[in-house]
């Protein structure tokens, strides 16, 4: 069969005047392919439905179709055997075509759409981003957004992490309790790590104790997504590409929070502190139709208020004290006093400090590093000539962190060494 631009030549050459013969040579087709096309003229050719192919399955056609109109999630392996077993010596693959041509569609089923009333229901969940940081623009850095949503009003707060921490997921459910002034009365999880360990041997969902703790504080039940079930957390999952698409892209961020001194950017969650508040907190809603704000004060009555007394759950944990003075906690180091005589410390992990005890005596108290590979050394710490070779890479604290500088002296006393004269 030619295309229909070979058989426009065809004519084309005729009208030119060219024979049959000739248009063959020039065109390169047989000369009675030519002929056929110029008696047939320019009408595209019609061509009558091919008879049907005869199948070895053709015996066992009505019987699988009748099995399906019965039994419409039947698998083609189960047809298959019951074919066989009546006498069919052809392929499995030849069941599942003929199966899926012939297996009824089931019905469309509408999703329904689940609300919550007011202070019934929160959802959290973390989300993947990778970001450059200005202070650090050779490396890109991993980090997660936890997010909190309330189920009716869709009130949203967020938060940047480098990690998913039990301590850290304490400290964000803090501060979401605290930003929509008062606590939900359940609140639901996707199957992390930090929430849930697994199931008992009945089935039922084992929280982490320091959850159980947080959520006995506060007074809400914590509650499990089914695997494989993400519609069931749809409110808090729709953000994501809101806040990726809204918050994240095109903008640059200095650090995560106040790592680094100085500098005049904003760091990642001041940010989106005042992009929650002035922006996506202050829209009208898509599905609500309402404004998130005042949705949120119509709801922040309902839920139980925020406890007097502040959430005080410890870890604890055993650390040895490094030659530098220092202990290792969640790839930070944290600095004890000279003088302290047992190198291994138990260590309090906080919600927002760290507690360090030798024996029975609290030694040292730090706030919580962001991050990794960072270290805080407490005033004091150090005392006589160490002191002044001491250096704070980095402590929490903003404006009042210091970095310890050595004397002028030092480095001619150093300089005079070098050169082989005797330091008076």
């Amino acid at each position: 069969m030619l295309r229909g631009k070979d058989v426009m030549m065809i004519h084309d050459l005729k009208r030119q005047g060219l024979s049959i013969l000739a248009i063959a040579r020039r065109t390169g087709h047989d000369p009675k392919t030519v002929r056929k096309y110029l008696n047939n003229g320019l009408e595209p050719p019609v061509y009558g439905p091919r008879p049907p192919r005869s199948s070895v399955l053709d015996p066992y056609k009505d019987y699988i179709q009748g099995k399906l109109e019965a039994f419409p999630e039947l698998s083609a392996a189960r047809l298959f055997r019951e074919v066989r077993a009546l006498g069919y010596e052809g392929g499995l693959t030849t069941v599942k075509v003929f199966g899926r041509s012939v297996r009824p569609s089931p019905p469309p089923v509408f999703e329904r759409r689940f609300e919550t009333p007011p202070g019934r229901q929160a959802q959290v969940d973390f989300a993947y981003f990778e970001t450059r940081f200005t202070s650090e623009p050779e490396q890109v850095r991993v980090v997660w957004l936890f997010s909190m949503v309330l189920g009716h009003s869709r009130a949203l707060f967020a938060r940047f992490a480098f990690r998913q921490t039990l301590d850290g997921v304490v400290r964000c459910h803090m501060a979401a309790f605290d930003a929509f002034g008062g606590v939900p009365g359940e609140v639901l999880y996707d199957r992390m790590k930090t929430a849930v360990i697994g199931e008992d041997k009945d089935g039922r969902t084992v929280f982490n104790n320091t959850l159980l703790d947080l959520a006995g504080h506060y007074g809400f039940v914590p509650k499990a997504c089914k695997p494989y079930r993400a519609k069931t957390k749809g409110k808090v999952e729709r953000p994501y590409r809101y806040v990726r698409q809204d918050f994240f892209l095109g903008r640059t961020f200095r650090d995560l929070d106040v790592r680094f001194a100085g500098g005049v950017e904003p760091h990642m969650n001041r940010q989106l502190a005042e992009w929650l508040e002035t922006v996506a907190n202050a829209r009208v809603h898509g599905t609500t139709n309402q404004v998130v704000g005042e949705a949120l004060a119509e709801e922040r009555p309902v839920p139980s208020s925020l406890p007097i007394i502040p959430f005080c759950s410890v870890l604890k944990l055993e650390r040895r004290i490094t030659k530098d003075g220092m202990v290792s906690v969640d790839g930070n180091l944290y600095s004890v006093p000279d003088g302290t005589r047992k190198r291994a410390v138990e260590v309090h992990v906080l919600a927002d400090r760290r507690r360090i005890f030798e024996g029975a005596a609290l030694i040292a108290e730090h706030p919580v590093l962001a991050g990794r590979k960072q270290r805080s050394l407490l005033p004091g710490h150090r005392h006589g000539p160490k002191a002044e070779q001491a250096r704070i890479t980095h402590s929490v604290g903003g404006p009042d962190d210091a970095v310890w500088q050595r004397p002028l002296s030092v480095y001619d006393a150093a300089a005079r060494a070098l050169a082989g004269r005797t330091v008076p």
